[in-house]
């Protein structure tokens, strides 16, 4: 088998005539042959507009057919695709159009907040769209003489996201095609992926997740990727059923969702060979009830962005998998390490560091910050964890999200664990307040699916948690602020109750 280097040798037979992609809005089946052509065409053409290797090119697509094709044929040009969300506003689009410096904007249909965030920029912005053929098309784009930009080789930057930001301003984090390629093929392996397999898309193309775990990891197995425009819950197992899909990856935000609908929308009780979740912590309780109502292995996975998605994940049957871990290493080396840098043995919890061929070099123009991120060529996480005798990585929180009450540390994954756990309990995050006695005190905020209050779900707190655990405060709310992810933004909860706290 030839050594796959580069992005341009993503696709595991490019003269296949068998199906790549199957998409809607409009609806189109691709073949690999067929998608090998587009993105050889559309990769010309960008390698004669002028653009130089490595220049950064800005994406604001929608899910879908345009956004794979551009994406890989900014790749096989030897240009960086820096895709963004397209529901960004005009403000987060200059914050982000600052920071990444492009020479050019692929952006689908029209866009008044992308048009006033790129005034006064010397920055083309190139209207893409799908003719009535299911071909992508790039308006707009010059075509010079000569082009400059040219193949990419392993080391070069291939793509460059953002960290999602939660605690400070996003950090731009260079992925070489090396990291993505390396990271999709270790998925691929993970899952024993074939060309038997579909997966069905649903977690945003703008994020490694659904990038990298879900497309390009089933373009680099001979796979079928189906990718809707956006994940509807109502439609999600009519797709499912329609195309012959045999696994999805989501945040537990989705796996809830769809557990919560099932019987309603008469979702099968088998039928996949496995359902992934990454991204956020999928709580045990809902685990096991996603494995039983949708009759399918649920593996639990961990990513980062700055390790090209994937560095850990609980393996297929028969191997076993333990609820509560993210699993063993994939491709990558992971360790504990303590306050003081030292390497931990098995049972000691500490922070999670990780090192490997997936790894980023270091952030983008942030020398201070790759500095800080990496200790003895290890990237510190700043997720707190633990690993067992076997390997398997159990998560505990961030290290900033630790609730420290009078010198005990909580975490706060602990607790949205029991408080799942509970029957009348939809939704659930504990977070730190400020407290004058213990520094911090620990509060919930609830989203409730049946008949519970305040009181009743402390007391069952207490029959499973330490009395120093158990939540001071409950909040019942309609929802959970959560980031584009699909994580649980604690930071944004104390602030929503410190003032609650503080009348207290």
């Amino acid at each position: 088998m030839i050594q796959r280097t580069t992005l341009a040798e993503l696709l595991a037979d490019p003269k296949s005539a068998a199906p790549a992609l199957i998409t809607e809005s409009p609806t189109v089946v691709l073949t690999y042959r067929a998608l090998t052509e587009q993105i050889e065409r559309l990769a010309e053409q960008l390698r004669s507009a002028g653009l130089r290797p490595g220049d950064r090119v800005v994406m604001v697509l929608p899910d879908g057919l345009e956004f794979l094709v551009v994406f890989l044929a900014i790749a096989a040009a030897g240009l960086i695709a820096a895709p963004l969300n397209p529901a960004y506003k005009t403000d987060e689009l200059r914050m982000f159009l600052d920071d990444i410096e492009p020479r050019a904007v692929i952006a689908g249909g029209s866009s008044p907040a992308l048009r006033e965030a790129a005034a006064g920029r010397s920055v083309a912005i190139w209207p893409s769209s799908v003719d009535s053929s299911g071909a992508v098309v790039l308006n707009g784009v010059p075509q010079s003489s000569r082009g400059s930009a040219g193949n990419p080789g392993g080391d070069d930057v291939a793509l460059l996201l953002h960290t999602s930001g939660t605690t400070s301003r996003p950090k731009g984090v260079p992925l070489t095609h090396t990291n993505v390629l390396r990271s999709a093929l270790n998925i691929v392996s993970h899952y024993a992926l074939t060309p038997t397999d579909r997966s069905l898309v649903v977690m945003p193309l703008f994020h490694g997740h659904g990038l990298i775990g879900a497309a390009l990891a089933t373009l680099a197995s001979g796979g079928v990727a189906i990718v809707p425009a956006r994940f509807s819950a109502s439609r999600f197992w009519g797709l499912f059923r329609q195309h012959g899909a045999t696994w999805y990856t989501a945040v537990p935000t989705i796996h809830e969702v769809l557990l919560e609908r099932a019987d309603r929308d008469g979702a099968p009780d088998r039928g996949a060979r496995f359902i992934r979740s990454c991204s956020a912590a999928l709580a045990p309780a809902v685990l096991a009830d996603v494995e039983k109502r949708f009759g399918a292995p649920v593996l639990q996975a961990y990513g980062l962005t700055e390790a090209a998605h994937q560095v850990a994940s609980n393996p297929l049957p028969p191997r076993p998998r333990k609820p509560g871990t993210v699993g063993f290493a994939t491709g990558v080396e992971i360790a504990i390490i303590d306050e003081k840098g030292r390497h931990l043995p098995p049972n000691r919890p500490g922070e999670v560091v990780v090192r490997g061929p997936d790894i980023m070099r270091g952030y983008r123009n942030d020398p201070e910050a790759t500095t800080a991120a990496f200790i003895n060529g290890w990237l510190r996480t700043e997720d707190a964890g633990v690993l067992d005798d076997d390997g398997y990585l159990a998560l505990t929180g961030r290290i900033k999200e630790l609730i420290n009450r009078g010198g005990e540390k909580i975490a706060p994954s602990e607790i949205d664990d029991v408080l799942l756990a509970h029957p009348a309990v939809a939704q659930a995050a504990a977070f730190g307040v400020p407290d004058a006695k213990y520094g911090e005190e620990v509060w919930a905020a609830v989203v409730l699916k049946g008949d519970a209050d305040a009181e009743r779900l402390q007391a069952f707190c207490r029959t499973h948690l330490a009395d120093f655990k158990v939540p001071k405060v409950i909040r019942i709310v309609s929802a959970i602020p959560k980031g584009e992810t699909g994580k649980v933004d604690r930071h944004d909860l104390t602030a929503l109750f410190a003032r609650d706290a503080s009348l207290r």
